[in-house]
């Protein structure tokens, strides 16, 4: 019980930490000269709009940066097909007829 009661403040805690760490990104510059901003999780972007939007279709065409969306459903672990709100299949439920 006391060890539970713990965890539960460490965790209160951790929470609370995190809802006051600074998110605010860091203006830096490249070793050429290009600003670019630094995001605290290590992401990082151009501030230049039209270099950040290039940048952004780039990095579109390596396959680590092909994710599935968040609203779709399926593909979990590259299993299956992913789909899309709309789709015929999409919220069907179980095709097991005992859980119907």
């Amino acid at each position: 019980m006391k060890v539970a009661f713990a965890l539960i403040l460490v965790l209160a805690a951790g929470h609370v930490l995190a809802a006051e760490l600074d998110r605010t990104p860091i203006e830096a510059a490249t070793v050429d000269g290009q600003k670019v901003r630094l995001f605290p999780n290590g992401r990082w972007e151009f501030v230049d709009a039209e270099k950040a939007a290039e940048a952004r279709k780039k990095s579109a065409d390596y396959p680590e940066n092909k994710v599935r969306p968040a609203e779709a459903q399926g593909g979990l672990f590259g299993i299956g097909g992913i789909l899309m709100p709309g789709d015929k299949d999409y919220n069907r439920g179980s095709l097991n007829p005992k859980l119907h």
